[in-house]
């Protein structure tokens, strides 16, 4: 790809990919609870009691209510505190060493994606076969990711475009742009400053070296990846990938209003001003002194004094507070920790209480499942896995809620003899590991002495 084609493939992306960035930068600042209320103190929640200069309005408190980061977070955890169970096959091996590939941080790695897909609307993973020959994943930032789509109805996804900063080994800062296709990825930069690309030039990134003398043959800005596949994969938050905040940015906004107007208002009801009429004294320092010092003031004939102070509408403003929290966690499908009374809850209790945030995660978790099946299927690639575009991949995700275990258990007890052990065993609110389970019940069964032949069909047999 010559410089002029990649500069027409940045202008025609432009307009998508700095809608992104923005969502982003918008979300990130409620995430870091650096709400709009903040922007005057550059982002820090701030008392200041002296901040207006007016008789009676001085005070000009800025505090911001973290409530996206509370609403991003609880979700995230709900869904991603589990390791999901994947099944490829129902063949154990497969199963073992995808498994293997994926590692130990799976569950810290989908907890960040759902952050980001609720910050971005899509959160990114590319994937990379390393030079010690080993499968290597990893999440991107989603503003540096814009995809391009064909024009077909299918709206598949035909290249990537990559675009971060970096200095130079000068100290010279500049924009890197990548072109990801199904083959290759080729490098492009040019100076940040530069906002029409006009600078944009060939980065030769890649370096060939010789094996024998270990040397720099030569440089290329083109990259063959031989994945056989676009190594990026979208982990979409909803089907129009727009940002949760998008749905209570203005609640959020409205209660910081009140709640800072509030706040002032308690400060300032300590100033008041005196409203002077036909004084005795000579001016306004006899006035404050005679007040101080011996609690008593002169007036001419019709003289006194006033006092004007700020009266708080206290029962209007504490209504508008409650009806706005709830008012945000009814549009984010959240959970309002303030409103949680768990003691004894029966578990349909529990689930009516959940029943909002279940219906954001079952949704999310639709599309993280297409994601990470993607994710899968290169891995099985990677492996040498026979047909892996035709496996049968299952995924078996736990949520982390608070649950009712006698309950369950008592329930489960009564239709154990009715039910199968693998059934049994998924629904035992004591087992993080239905299939361990398994092996285990057969285990003792064999110990108990039944012969390995008679014993139940339990576990996963490698017959």
């Amino acid at each position: 790809m010559d410089v002029e084609t990649m500069k027409q493939i940045l202008d025609d992306t432009d307009t998508a990919r700095q809608r992104v960035v923005d969502q982003n930068i918008t979300s990130l600042r409620y995430y870091l609870n650096e709400n709009d209320i903040t922007l005057r103190n550059n982002g820090i929640s701030k008392i200041n009691k002296k901040g207006k200069n007016e008789a009676l309005r001085s005070a000009d408190n800025r505090i911001s209510n973290n409530f996206h980061e509370l609403i991003v977070d609880q979700e995230a955890s709900y869904l991603t505190s589990n390791r999901p169970q994947i099944d490829v096959d129902d063949n154990d091996n497969i199963n073992k060493q995808v498994d293997e590939v994926l590692g130990d941080d799976l569950t810290l790695t989908l907890n960040k994606l759902v952050v980001d897909a609720s910050n971005a609307g899509a959160g990114w993973v590319h994937y990379w076969v390393g030079k010690n020959k080993k499968f290597n994943y990893a999440i991107v930032p989603p503003e540096q990711v814009t995809p391009i789509y064909d024009e077909s109805l299918v709206n598949g996804m035909i290249a990537v475009r990559r675009t971060y900063s970096q200095r130079d080994d000068d100290g010279t800062l500049y924009d890197i742009h990548e072109y990801w296709d199904d083959k290759t990825c080729t490098f492009f930069k040019c100076k940040s400053s530069n906002a029409t690309y006009q600078s944009l030039a060939i980065y030769n990134k890649i370096k060939y070296i010789d094996n024998t003398t270990e040397e720099t043959t030569d440089n290329s800005n083109v990259y063959e990846h031989n994945l056989g596949r676009i190594p990026f994969i979208k982990f979409a938050k909803n089907l129009h990938e727009q940002p949760e905040i998008s749905k209570y940015k203005g609640l959020i906004d409205a209660y910081d209003s009140i709640y800072n107007g509030y706040l002032n208002d308690l400060d300032d009801i300590q100033e008041v001003v005196f409203v002077l009429k036909n004084f005795g004294g000579q001016d306004l320092a006899s006035f404050k002194k005679d007040l101080k010092e011996t609690k008593a003031l002169k007036f001419e004939d019709d003289g006194g004094v006033d006092t004007l102070s700020i009266e708080i509408p206290r029962e209007a403003r504490d209504d508008m507070l409650d009806i706005t929290r709830s008012s945000i966690f009814l549009m984010a499908k959240s959970v309002d920790p303030s409103k949680v009374v768990l003691s004894n809850a029966t578990a349909t209790a529990i689930k009516q209480l959940q029943s909002q945030l279940e219906e954001k995660a079952n949704l999310t978790q639709q599309y993280f499942q297409k994601g990470l099946n993607e994710l899968i299927r290169a891995i099985l690639k990677f492996l040498n896995i026979p047909n892996y575009d035709d496996a049968k991949i299952s995924q078996t995700w736990t949520r982390a809620t608070v649950q009712n275990t006698l309950e369950q258990a008592q329930a489960l007890n009564q239709v154990a003899q009715f039910s199968s052990d693998e059934t049994i065993a998924k629904a035992n609110p004591f087992v993080s590991d239905w299939k361990e389970e398994l092996a285990a019940r057969k285990k003792q069964l064999v110990d108990d002495g039944y012969s390995n032949d008679n014993a139940l069909k339990l576990g996963n047999d490698d017959e």
